[in-house]
């Protein structure tokens, strides 16, 4: 890489992403560095220092004001400082004022990233606050799978409300809180002393059943429409779980309009022929609708809750126009 310098010099700031391991720089970082006539770096420790010897370049410790950086510069000299985070903003502020008076001649300024992250770095910093939480929060480190699930389901649907909003903020930092449940719940399994698994254990998980569940994309399997796609992974998950039984694997746990219709999509699938139990009262009545709208492809949950957020406009709307909220219970 040929880079033309003026009179005045150049300067490099070098940055590097923590979450990417030491030594792993780029190219156009690297050929810097070795056509650089002076490296500096202020931090002893830092990371990218015995990489950076062993490749054979020469780094000098030192924290050089702007002035004398600017002075390091001259006769066309390129020098790279190695930036090493909090202690390079005072640095890079006495360059901007430097460069501001207008009585000094600046040499040539570029930042140059050295390392970028990879998709999904900041979830190694999650991990890693996750670790420390655990051991160090008072009221985090008491918890326990059972004490959490609470939060899980809270935060699930705080998430479906965010997505029937359509608030992208929201939807972001539900997302977050979600993932939250995920990596507290691992580190928690992390600790079990008979049948311990971790994060990356629970990633390796789906990252398998993803890949054995798309043979289509993965393997040598063809599918062209999510219709094909679907029947892939139907059979594939029936191969895996060899259930007796089309309910098994169905919580009974879940919102009943969602069990109804999640039932009544398992009978469908198979292509059992099961009549709807006889009965009057609400609950059968309850049943039949969410059959019905599992069979025309209406999720009867998000169906329901918009009806309701329908109902819950027009009490507010009542409220504003009678100037009074009237008894509230619960």
């Amino acid at each position: 890489m040929t880079t033309e310098v003026s009179a005045a010099g150049r300067i490099v700031l070098l940055t590097a992403s923590h979450r990417v391991a030491p030594g792993l720089l780029s190219w156009p970082a690297w050929q810097t560095l070795h056509a650089a006539d002076r490296v500096l770096c202020a931090d002893a420790a830092h990371p990218q220092l015995s990489y950076l010897r062993e490749a054979g370049i020469a780094v000098e410790q030192a924290a050089p004001s702007a002035q004398e950086l600017v002075d390091a510069c001259a006769d066309g000299r390129t020098v790279v400082v190695l930036a090493s985070g909090e202690g390079d903003r005072a640095l890079t502020d006495g360059l901007a004022r430097l460069g501001g008076s207008g009585r000094v001649q600046m040499p040539d300024l570029e930042l140059l990233p050295g390392a970028y992250d990879l998709p999904g770095a900041r979830l190694l910093d999650l991990i890693e606050v996750m670790d420390r939480i655990r051991r160090e929060c008072p009221w985090s480190s008491q918890q326990t799978h059972k004490g959490l699930a609470k939060y899980g389901i809270e935060e699930a649907y705080e998430l479906v409300e965010a997505i029937e909003d359509g608030d992208r903020d929201e939807l972001r930092e539900e997302l977050g809180d979600v993932l939250l449940q995920v990596v507290f719940h691992a580190r928690i399994a992390q600790e079990d002393p008979d049948e311990p698994f971790s994060v990356d254990d629970v990633a390796g998980t789906i990252v398998e059943k993803l890949i054995h569940r798309h043979p289509h994309v993965f393997g040598d399997e063809t599918a062209s429409t999510p219709e094909e796609v679907k029947a892939h992974w139907l059979r594939t998950k029936a191969v895996e779980k060899q259930r007796e039984s089309v309910t098994d694997g169905v919580p009974l746990g879940q919102p009943g309009l969602a069990l109804a219709a999640k039932l009544a999509s398992r009978v469908r699938t198979a292509g059992l022929g099961v009549d709807l139990p006889s009965g009057a009262g609400v609950g059968h009545e309850l049943l039949a609708l969410a059959v019905r709208a599992e069979a025309d492809g209406v999720d009867p949950e998000a169906a329901l809750r918009a009806a309701a957020r329908v109902y819950r406009d027009a009490i507010r709307a009542a409220e504003g126009h009678t100037g009074a909220a009237g008894n509230v219970e619960g």
